[in-house]
């Protein structure tokens, strides 16, 4: 008579024989997407960028040459101008299969700041790198009596709604760090819009406007000409495209920390292997001396990190500018 098989030695057995096949499935997938990153590219790659001309599309026209060698594809540079919703939508719509990027300045707080924005960004994207990082400056107009970031609050304390600052737009970089540096100051500074940083700047030698935060690229040559005074930089660290300025942080404002950020995005669900490969390789890229060197010449930062680094500051970046944006009272437009 044969033996009688345990009840608890069956229902084992019967798991056992479930999991195989679903760990055939896992091994098989895995192996696949090893496979996608082994042959990864076997065609042109392309790169979305804004308008021809701003920092994210030299930023993203650098990548691509050196993407071009180091994978020998070709790697396409496609300028999408108007707004980065346009880029966005682009990548939004591709397949995740690591031949579409995204260079996007900011592009994570878009819903924040613009309304029907057609994606999100952290359910639609995955993170790559963060390629480059442009410190701005706290600049005021050399006639102003203030001289260091204490004495620039301690003026519009004292003043409450007399003094003015430009921005580029409702929304950009320039205008959100000065709003944090109004929250954190605790100090009541006028919002001037501007259709371009440049139309601002030059209110600002004019005297037409007290401080803005201009680029780090744009702010030093008119400091280093006299018709701007720097106080500090806009970075957590100093930087050395500000030679010899503070930082914001260390002048009164613990914790201050603005900056215009390139990220390197692809579409989500894309193989980890394959978004772990384009991180390495574009981080290559941006760190080369040759290009670091480029960029510093137009005053940007070569960074290049993991995509586990920028998911983490696209975090803290919608969390931080979200803030900012409700304290401010900034409404979608």
């Amino acid at each position: 008579m044969p033996a009688k098989q345990d009840k608890s030695e069956s229902g084992v057995n019967r798991k056992m024989s479930l999991a195989a096949p679903l760990t055939l499935c896992v091994t098989a997938l895995s192996s696949l997407c090893a496979l996608a990153a082994d042959t990864f590219p076997s065609k042109p790659l392309r790169i979305i960028a804004p308008e021809a001309g701003g920092n994210a599309d030299t930023v993203a026209r650098l990548i691509a040459n050196g993407l071009s060698r180091s994978l020998g594809q070709n790697v396409v540079v496609e300028n999408r101008g108007g707004n980065a919703v346009i880029g966005g939508q682009v990548l939004a719509s591709s397949q995740p299969d690591g031949y579409t990027l995204l260079a996007g300045s900011t592009v994570w707080i878009l819903p924040l700041i613009q309304k029907n924005v057609p994606f999100d960004p952290m359910r639609d994207f995955a993170p790559v790198t963060l390629a480059t990082r442009t410190p701005m400056v706290l600049a005021v107009n050399p006639s102003s009596p203030a001289t260091t970031v204490k004495e620039l609050i301690a003026l519009a304390k004292a003043k409450p709604g007399a003094l003015s600052y430009g921005a580029a737009s409702i929304g950009s970089t320039n205008h959100l760090a000065a709003e944090l540096f109004k929250s954190m100051a605790q100090v009541n500074v006028v919002f001037v819009p501007y259709k371009g940083i440049a139309l601002a700047v030059n209110d600002l030698i004019s005297d037409r406007l007290q401080m803005m935060f201009p680029a780090a690229s744009t702010g030093m040559p008119h400091a280093k000409s006299g018709r701007l005074r720097v106080l500090a930089v806009s970075t957590e660290n100093p930087s050395p495209l500000a030679p010899g300025l503070p930082t914001v942080a260390s002048s009164g404002l613990p914790g201050f920390e603005a900056a215009f950020l390139t990220g390197m995005l692809v579409r989500a669900k894309t193989p980890p292997a394959l978004v772990q490969r384009l991180s390495g390789e574009i981080s290559r890229v941006i760190t080369d001396n040759e290009v670091k060197g480029r960029l510093f010449a137009i005053g940007i930062e070569a960074v290049g990190n993991t995509p586990a680094d920028l998911a983490q500051i696209m975090k803290v970046e919608i969390a931080k500018w979200g803030k900012v944006i409700r304290d401010a009272g900034i409404q979608p437009h």
